[in-house]
């Protein structure tokens, strides 16, 4: 029991949080509850703190919107949250959308999927070139352009108010993700994850690798979904330092000589420098 869990405890927590928070999501427009309210969009906790996203925020600028106090402020404490604890974070724990990609990834991995990148490379800069482009439009045609379109707000809203198209966005997801590109729409495409790199860049909370401990079987490659963030596997003790890691934990949790494990950033770099 205790090898199952520490398998998958990360996994457990990360699968409570993130349905966790759509049925209080819910239960807040189906029962009335106020323990959160709203959408991923803007939220109030206990009709008391705002939560904003800021990137939506940036798409309100953008566009010339007057944006209320209590968004910039819920912006404010969501920006802060994620640059200390890891920005793409958001991706792993909390976006809904992250339930339909690791099931892809899943999938992908058990029938043997070949990967698409491999034959034509898809750039992982693409995001934030959707990054750009969202923003340019919003600020030429005065809309908040990406929560248009956005499958996570399609998908959350669907959820919470009636699934409506959600369940199309789910299935294009989880379609181009298992047939034509491994952790396409979340490492290559969401501007949000994009946002959310820049924001987590110099975060304090990291995987850390230690390298004498590591036997290079490599199997928290195949289960990462941004496999490039760890390449000093078997060559150096260091942090995870690029932002593009998620924090999702599935490398520290296969990995079976002890080898990978979350750290405080500073710490670990003040105690390299005293050593």
């Amino acid at each position: 029991m205790s090898t199952f869990w520490n398998k998958y405890r990360y996994l457990f927590f990360r699968r409570t949080t993130q349905i966790g928070l759509l049925f209080f999501y819910f239960a807040a427009n189906a029962w009335g509850w106020t323990i959160i309210m709203g959408n991923l969009s803007s939220s109030v906790v206990f009709e008391t703190i705002p939560l904003s996203d800021p990137y939506a925020a940036l798409q309100m600028l953008a566009a010339g919107a007057v944006i209320a106090t209590d968004v910039i402020i819920g912006a404010l404490i969501i920006t802060i949250f994620y640059m200390v604890v890891g920005g793409r974070a958001f991706c792993s724990w909390v976006c809904p959308v992250n339930l339909i990609t690791d099931a892809a990834a899943l999938l992908r991995r058990k029938i043997g999927v070949d990967n698409f990148a491999k034959r034509q490379p898809a750039t992982r800069n693409m995001r934030y070139w959707v990054l750009g482009l969202s923003l340019l439009i919003s600020f030429m045609m005065g809309i908040t352009a990406f929560e248009f379109i956005s499958p996570i707000s399609i998908l959350h809203r669907g959820i919470i108010f009636g699934i409506g198209f959600g369940w199309a966005a789910m299935l294009v997801i989880f379609l181009f993700d298992l047939l034509v590109l491994k952790n396409g729409w979340c490492g290559h495409i969401c501007p949000l994850g994009g946002f959310y790199s820049l924001t987590g860049k110099f975060s304090l909370v990291r995987v850390h690798h230690k390298q004498e401990n590591c036997t290079e079987c490599m199997k928290c490659k195949v289960v990462c979904p941004e496999q490039q963030v760890l390449y000093m596997i078997g060559k150096e003790s260091i942090p995870v330092l690029s932002a593009e890691c998620t924090n999702c934990a599935r490398c520290i949790e296969v990995c079976d000589d002890d080898a990978l494990g979350f750290s405080i950033r500073k710490l670990v770099e003040n105690k390299k420098k005293g050593e």
